[in-house]
């Protein structure tokens, strides 16, 4: 097996960053993944006491299927952001300055609009990530997986729409869901799978048109018994793993 593709999504719900290799670090996901977020008004995220929240308390795409269209960039160095969308001013926030962060909040308030309920703001808290499991992971997907689905649907799947941190190749359709409580050799790191990851409407939106064009939750569901797409893993080990690494299944002790 070998890893294809690696990405990091530095804001809940907006686009990824492709990555050659990344260091990992027990207990932790990929540097930067969902570091940020944007919560809406009616949200009860306390920065002053971080607790995970369900992804309906910020900005995504489960709810949102226009922030497909929003191309962001982080640059963790400058610690700025760049948000650009069609039609739209692009937005270069200064992250460290309160009236930048102010401004990124803005301009997504203002991109999302009805569907915003009051007006969002950034979250952030050191050493907290706005995941969809309370657990920091890394989320894996297997090509075949997401090939064989779209086959039984008919349609070719990006993806993307899966969000995953590694995507891999080499391992039969749905190998991943019975890794549950193995271990994986991926480069210098060992990480142990921890649970299924469970689709919801955020993958039914074409990360190309920011259309909802598809219903992989549905077809999961139809063709396969269950909504299961990917796995989560935890670090064990730290280290660099890199795009053309392999990513290998020790035999259970």
């Amino acid at each position: 097996m070998r890893v294809e593709r690696i990405s990091r999504f530095p804001v809940k719900g907006l686009s990824p960053e492709q990555m050659e290799e990344v260091d990992l670090s027990v207990g932790a996901g990929l540097p930067h993944d969902r570091r940020f977020a944007f919560a809406h008004g009616d949200s009860p995220f306390d920065p002053a006491d971080p607790k995970w929240l369900p992804k309906r308390n910020f900005a995504c795409l489960a709810a949102h299927a226009g922030v497909a269209r929003i191309h962001s960039a982080y640059d963790p160095r400058a610690n700025t952001l760049l948000l650009r969308a069609e039609g739209v001013a692009p937005l270069l926030a200064d992250l460290s300055d309160p009236a930048g962060r102010d401004a990124a909040a803005a301009w997504i308030t203002a991109f999302v609009g009805e569907e915003a309920r009051g007006a969002l703001t950034l979250a952030e808290v050191p050493g907290h990530a706005f995941t969809d499991i309370p657990d920091k992971a890394v989320s894996i997907i297997g090509t075949a997986s997401i090939a064989e689905l779209g086959q039984r649907a008919g349609m070719a799947l990006d993806p993307l729409r899966f969000r995953a941190n590694v995507l891999f190749s080499g391992a039969a359709p749905f190998a991943e869901l019975e890794w549950v409580g193995r271990e994986l050799l991926i480069g210098k790191a060992r990480l142990r799978v921890l649970k299924r990851i469970q689709r919801c409407a955020a993958t039914e939106v074409n990360p190309e048109t920011a259309e909802r064009d598809a219903r992989p939750p549905r077809w999961l569901r139809s063709h396969y018994g269950h909504a299961d797409m990917g796995v989560y893993a935890v670090v064990l080990e730290g280290g660099r793993i890199a795009v053309g690494d392999a990513l290998e299944l020790p035999d259970p002790a």
